[in-house]
């Protein structure tokens, strides 16, 4: 959710419009999609984890290899690992992957739906 409000806010401060620095137009279409589908697959983790769950494995799955792969287009050869270590949004990207693939099998479990 904080990953959306951070894409509102940019449309608030660039526009609709805006190419994030010259991005081109696929990622900055991608990045201000994000703006509602991060809130929907969200919202379907609560209410319908069968379709959640899968969902935010997609969503943060593309976001990683999407940003990694702008993040290599506009770095100087040789010096994209630096950049990848040395940037706390990837390495939190990464991370969440992770995350979610060492969780995936016990978050659609029966045993953990007790919210319901």
């Amino acid at each position: 959710m904080l990953a959306a409000l951070n894409h509102a806010r940019i449309l608030i401060v660039h526009g609709m419009f805006w190419d994030y620095g010259g991005v081109g137009r696929g990622s900055a279409l991608y990045w201000s999609g994000l703006t509602l589908v991060d809130p929907v697959v969200a919202v379907l983790l609560l209410v319908r984890p069968r379709i959640g769950v899968p969902a935010a494995a997609v969503l943060i799955a593309t976001n990683v290899v999407h940003n990694l792969s702008v993040t290599a287009r506009f770095t100087p050869e040789g010096e994209v690992l630096g950049r990848v270590v040395t940037s706390p949004v990837l390495l939190s990207q990464i991370g969440f992957l992770l995350f979610v693939a060492l969780t995936y099998r016990l978050a659609l479990s029966k045993r953990t739906r007790t919210f319901r």
